[in-house]
């Protein structure tokens, strides 16, 4: 169960991601050449080989905004995240067909630096 601190400071931080996405250019505007975009995003620990979680995203192009962030994984992170919306964009402008990429969390958990780090996969198909 969360604490109720916490739980008001995770509803704060998606309250935040929220307004980031609303205030952001929609991705059709963006990258009008794209039609299709999913990417599998891979969160692990420091040192590990294998993903702590994993999940999927399929981006609606029509509707998305041109931002890119993805909480961090570990949720006693504080100020932590992955804004991976310029690499991702670039690889769009580029029209790659395969996005791969990796992001670590400049976040802080408990008394230290946040050790966790996202990779992303992508299949896009333009125009």
């Amino acid at each position: 169960m969360m604490r109720p601190r916490a739980a008001v400071e995770a509803a704060l931080r998606f309250a935040e991601r929220r307004r980031r996405e609303d205030d952001a250019a929609r991705l059709s505007q963006q990258a009008p050449h794209l039609v299709a975009l999913t990417v599998h995003f891979f969160d692990r620990s420091a040192g590990g080989t294998v993903p702590d979680a994993k999940h999927t995203r399929r981006i609606v192009v029509e509707n998305a905004p041109a931002l890119f962030l993805v909480p961090c994984g570990d949720r006693t992170c504080a100020d932590g995240g992955h804004d991976l919306t310029w690499a991702i964009m670039r690889s769009l402008d580029a029209r790659e067909v395969e996005l791969e990429g990796e992001h670590p969390c400049r976040g802080s958990a408990g008394a230290g630096a946040c050790t966790r780090t996202l990779s992303y996969k992508g299949v896009a198909t333009y125009r």
